[in-house]
């Protein structure tokens, strides 16, 4: 699975600062951090971009390429600051994250794709840039991205489509679709050869959760449920162990899977019965709650 490091982003406040003083150092720390964490892809997120992103991509590219030589994935709203990016980077792979099925997004990114030879995230926004209202419409995007990718002679093995994670504090629903569309999604990539592949912002799901560790648990047992899924990529904090850990299908990732294949579990665990409350909120099974663990 390819692991994408998260943290080269604008959002952080250390690094949003150096990229707005074009300071190198953090940047590079961060990026250095994160591969010795076990990523073998690093996000570099500029966001909006709305002042000077062209210069700050172009910075913080030419920043990371100087400590390290995995490949980038470029993340921003900013068009122009893509462009730059994709011009910038070079000797190794790189990912345009991401093209939503919005006619306008397609028709100036997917050209660039093709040009840079780059791999592109599908992002299941639909055509009016909204999210889907379930995990049918989800497959339906999804669907639709994967044909304007093929009219544009993008090669499907450098596809990965974003069935969108959003917190679970706030839209919990959603993140049920979200799990109910992989399934589905497996179904239609079944018809394609090369198949496109999957990847998710996974800490999206924790946001406005206050509790550090209840974030942890949330991230990781989301990764498990949608590895046994069929994930094949996910963008994530590679320095928390714990998330590592199941990346390399530890204990937790066990039990998860068997929770999701509806096998038995030994629910007197503790750290089963944290996992199988966990995996009932992500279902919907249980309503979530902050202190869903105390129930």
């Amino acid at each position: 699975m390819l692991i994408i490091g998260e943290k080269v982003n604008v959002m952080m406040k250390k690094i949003g600062q150096a990229m707005k003083e074009y300071d190198k150092k953090p940047i590079q720390e961060m990026a250095l951090l994160q591969v010795e964490g076990g990523a073998n892809w690093l996000d570099i997120n500029l966001g909006p971009a709305t002042k000077e992103g062209p210069e700050r991509m172009r910075f913080v590219v030419e920043a990371v390429q100087e400590v390290t030589d995995v490949p980038l994935a470029l993340d921003t709203m900013n068009i122009e600051a893509m462009k730059a990016g994709l011009e910038t980077v070079r000797d190794r792979e790189v990912m345009i994250n991401s093209i939503s099925s919005q006619p306008e997004r397609i028709e100036k990114l997917m050209p660039m794709a093709v040009e840079h030879d780059a791999w592109v995230v599908g992002l299941v926004l639909n055509a009016q840039g909204n999210v889907p209202r379930d995990a049918n419409e989800r497959v339906e995007v999804a669907y639709n991205i994967i044909m304007a990718a093929q009219e544009y002679g993008i090669p499907l093995e450098k596809l990965l489509i974003d069935p969108i994670v959003l917190p679970i504090a706030v839209t919990q629903d959603q993140v049920h679709a979200l799990i109910d569309s992989m399934d589905m999604l497996q179904g239609v990539f079944a018809e394609f050869d090369p198949q496109p592949g999957t990847v998710v912002g996974l800490s999206n799901v924790s946001n406005g959760v206050p509790d550090p560790e209840l974030c942890s648990l949330l991230n990781r047992t989301l990764l498990a449920v949608l590895m046994v899924k069929g994930l094949t990529a996910a963008i994530v904090d590679p320095n928390d162990e714990k998330l590592m850990g199941v990346v390399n299908k530890n204990e937790e990732y066990q039990i998860v899977e068997k929770i999701v294949k509806g096998e038995p579990v030994d629910e007197s665990d503790p750290t089963v019965i944290k996992l199988l409350k966990t995996w009932r909120v992500l279902t919907e099974e249980t309503l979530y709650a902050h202190s869903y663990l105390e129930l």
